[in-house]
């Protein structure tokens, strides 16, 4: 069995994965009003991956005996002032995920539990790919201007695809 402590922590951050898909994709409803479908693609993508990792941290907890409790989750809906402002809160909010999942994992240390350690190893180096990404399509923001460099920029992130997490559960 778990530790309580960090049992409550991981089911916190299932809520905030689920969070953070409802984000993206009102991210995504703002691209697609704006006609920047490829924009909309990256972030209906990106809800994608966050809800798979909601799924991974419920499975982890059920693998280990414990109860999954869900929670409200908050309603993301924000008016945004211009295309690069959804890529600045899109970093904020990896930041922010970072931070719990840090915690989770200093709560993990604390009581030496070991195999959450190891589960959250994964989430670490992917957090880590989450903020370089924010970032990366920050500076293609800036780059690519407004006009033809912003429409290059739009079939850029329509390329992108969805790819399942690889993380195997024990």
């Amino acid at each position: 069995m778990l530790n309580e402590k960090v049992v409550k922590l991981l089911n916190s951050q299932i809520n905030k994965e689920f969070y953070s898909a409802y984000l993206y994709l009102d991210m995504a409803n703002y691209y697609a009003k704006e006609g920047l479908s490829g924009f909309e693609n990256w972030f209906v993508i990106q809800a994608q991956e966050e809800r798979d990792h909601a799924m991974l941290f419920r499975q982890y907890l059920l693998n280990n005996g414990h109860e999954v409790k869900f929670e409200a989750i908050a309603d993301p809906s924000k008016e945004y002032k211009g295309y690069k402002e959804p890529l600045e809160a899109a970093l904020a909010h990896e930041q922010y995920v970072t931070d719990s999942i840090n915690k989770i994992y200093d709560a993990a240390m604390e009581v030496k539990d070991y195999r959450t350690r190891q589960f959250l190893d994964w989430f670490v180096k992917e957090q880590g790919e989450e903020e370089m990404n924010a970032e990366d399509n920050i500076r293609k923001f800036v780059l690519a201007g407004d006009g033809k460099g912003l429409f290059l920029l739009d079939q850029h992130f329509q390329a992108r695809t969805y790819a399942a997490p690889s993380l195997v559960l024990d």
